[in-house]
């Protein structure tokens, strides 16, 4: 039996899209959250210097993107087509352009930098957010099946119903001018192949 490993920090953040991914499928994996004071030893034996790593059977893949690519193949969470792939593949890069964009907010946001939070969500988050937003639901009407790509769940909708559930937990009317994605959040995150983990992981407030 093939042997997986996830080693991140003990939160969400970018780790979480491989342990949905493997939870989703049935695959029992070994869930290594570090502390932060051991992460300086840790540190100079990664491939990039960063968390978090997917091992398997030893042999370890850094970037949680590139994990997210390999796992969905591996789980067939990547689509039906080559072309179903290439679009659950483009919406997973716009994915990460838009955390880009909003990372100064949620810096400051979580206290781990200084800044006017409110500037910051007015200024950075809501038109990164309003953007982004509408560029995933017209992937989503596009589909027609409640789904971003094709008619079955893929890893770009774990993604995306993921934060969509952490502005929800954060303001109830997050997704008001997108009740499109309350609704696609709680199809994805009902659906019985996840929802055992999303009961039982440990719980964190990020």
């Amino acid at each position: 039996m093939v042997h997986y490993k996830i080693t991140y920090f003990p939160i969400r953040g970018a780790g979480e899209i491989g342990r949905q991914i493997l939870s989703y499928a049935g695959q029992e994996f070994e869930d290594n959250r570090i502390q932060g004071e051991d992460w300086p030893a840790l540190k100079p034996t990664t491939p990039f210097g960063q968390l978090p790593i997917l091992e398997v059977d030893g042999k370890v893949l850094a970037q949680s993107h590139t994990i997210a690519r390999y796992l969905a193949r591996q789980f067939q969470l990547n689509g039906k087509t080559a072309w179903e792939e290439a679009q659950v593949n483009s919406i997973a890069d716009q994915f990460k352009d838009y955390l880009n964009e909003i990372r100064s907010y949620f810096v400051v946001k979580m206290g781990y930098g200084q800044g006017d939070v409110d500037a910051l969500f007015k200024d950075v988050f809501l038109p990164a957010f309003k953007k982004n937003y509408t560029f995933f639901s017209n992937f989503l009407k596009a589909s027609g099946s409640g789904y971003l790509v094709g008619d079955s769940l893929t890893f770009v909708d774990l993604l995306v119903a993921q934060h969509s559930a952490d502005l929800l937990s954060a303001n109830a009317n997050a997704l008001d001018a997108f009740p499109e994605f309350k609704t696609h959040q709680e199809k994805v995150h009902s659906d019985p192949k996840l929802k055992k983990w999303l009961e039982t992981r440990p719980v964190t407030s990020h």
